[in-house]
């Protein structure tokens, strides 16, 4: 598994976020980092389908949320904004 390629494009290594939750060669805190990468992504994606801009992975933010909450964390920072 590439990690560094999972930090920067979590969809392009896992197939959903419980599939992050799952792996064996990560450890807790690699998991959390990956899951709230993708938190970030499903949440500028919602940004910018409200703004009619499509594209990007389309994962769900609800799914990536009940990763982190089977992980014992919580979301990350602030959601992105429209500027």
């Amino acid at each position: 598994m590439d990690i560094d390629r999972a930090m920067v494009s979590p969809g392009s290594v896992f197939a959903t976020p419980a599939a992050v939750c799952d792996s064996l060669e990560l450890t807790q805190e690699q998991k959390v980092e990956i899951l709230r990468r993708w938190e970030y992504d499903a949440r500028e994606l919602q940004v910018a389908t409200e703004e009619n801009m499509a594209g990007g992975e389309d994962v769900r933010l609800e799914d990536v949320m009940a990763a982190l909450h089977q992980l014992g964390a919580s979301a990350g920072q602030s959601p992105p904004t429209k500027q």
